[in-house]
């Protein structure tokens, strides 16, 4: 028998420690051919090089539908789940998912309108959450025991912090983060300023950034 939490070669030469385990990438940005899209792809090969099953989600390429309709606004209010044909994929995804990685610009400060969406329609009732006698209970996707974002950002960091409060990064690391595992370990990944660097700038930023995310999940 193999013991799982020993060292592993990676095709570069190097070990890590840790199990394989499955990871969902959740994609939003309306072009692969974009700064955004060589992020996917440098996090991609370096996620499966250290032996992981990775699934990628891009909600653009799927023209993704982001509405919240009626029918479901109201089982979400009876605390329900509200099944939809263009859904079955993305519960089964993210129910299989032991780690999740977004990968999205951040536009107005927040969140892309189908990525919200995303959020809005595929975490329900009884997929990420459960409601017992009028209280919301949490860690329902408790299997997810690895997070990480990587966002881009017109505006340089010191105004997003200070100026507007960082308010996606409370929304996802501190919000969303309710409903992991306990032992939940994240990584909050940005890269600034994207509309005024250089592409020698961008390019070591985003090594930087993906290289944080690759170390999360090195030991698993």
């Amino acid at each position: 028998a193999t013991d799982k939490s020993a060292a592993r070669i990676r095709p570069d030469g190097s070990q890590r420690r840790g199990s394989r385990i499955q990871i969902l990438i959740v994609f939003c940005h309306p072009a692969r051919q974009s700064f955004q899209g060589s992020i996917l792809a440098e996090l991609i090969e370096r996620l499966r090089r250290l032996g992981h099953a990775v699934r990628v989600l891009d909600l653009y390429a799927e023209a993704f539908d982001p509405v919240l309709d009626e029918d479901a606004w109201r089982a979400h209010r009876q605390g329900r789940s509200h099944p939809a044909s263009d859904l079955a994929e993305h519960i089964a995804a993210l129910k299989a998912a032991e780690g999740l990685v977004l990968v999205y610009p951040t536009w107005w400060y927040g969140l892309p309108a189908r990525l919200k969406g995303w959020f809005d329609r595929v975490w329900q009732p009884d997929v990420a959450f459960t409601i017992e006698h009028g209280a919301f209970r949490t860690r329902q996707l408790s299997r997810l025991r690895r997070f990480a974002v990587i966002t881009t950002c017109g505006s340089p960091r010191l105004f997003i912090k200070w100026g507007v409060g960082d308010p996606a990064r409370r929304q996802l690391m501190r919000g969303l983060a309710l409903q992991f595992a306990l032992n939940l370990k994240t990584c909050w990944a940005p890269i600034y300023a994207v509309d005024t660097r250089s592409e020698a700038d961008l390019a070591r930023a985003r090594a930087q950034s993906v290289r944080r995310v690759e170390r999360l999940f090195e030991r698993t």
